[in-house]
């Protein structure tokens, strides 16, 4: 996930990010974290969801996985918080909702990282306001997207 896209500049910013100081198009990446098999079992326990092939080795091969595989929400969890790790940052005031595919399974040992683009922007009625629509592209280690989609972020303005 590296190279810039056709429109947009690469985001970065220490003291964060306001809604006019990105554009459509603009774009950055997250730091890179390991799932291990310890999430998906401390997730497992938070969440109650301990279906078979996030919790059973032999189970997940049974279901043609070549390992356990991380839960989904687990991985979205995971990738909102490298957003909020990463370089480029954004004055934040709350998450909007999320619509995200998963389009290929983690496993336990799978490293992921993010390309996340701004990809709209708009006004809200209160001026100090804006929202963002953030389009996120997540790859494993071997550079296959396994999760995608976008969330709607309301951010400070100057």
């Amino acid at each position: 996930m590296t190279g810039q896209d056709a429109i947009g500049r690469q985001l970065s910013a220490a003291g964060g990010l306001s809604y006019e100081d990105v554009e459509t198009g603009d774009w950055f990446e997250t730091p890179g974290r390991t799932v291990s098999v310890e999430m998906i079992d401390a997730f497992a326990a938070l969440t109650g969801d301990r279906f078979e092939i996030h919790i059973d080795e032999a189970a997940a091969r049974r279901h043609g996985f070549t390992g356990r595989v991380a839960h989904g929400l687990l991985v979205l969890s995971l990738v909102d918080g490298l957003k909020n790790q990463a370089e480029a940052r954004f004055r934040a005031i709350a998450s909007l909702g999320w619509d995200f595919r998963f389009e290929r399974p983690v496993l336990a040992g799978d490293t992921i990282r993010a390309r996340i683009s701004v990809a709209g922007k708009r006004v809200t009625s209160k001026v100090d306001r804006g929202i963002l629509t953030l389009r996120f592209a997540v790859a494993n280690q071997k550079g296959e997207i396994v999760q995608s989609g976008e969330n709607r972020l309301m951010v400070y303005r100057r």
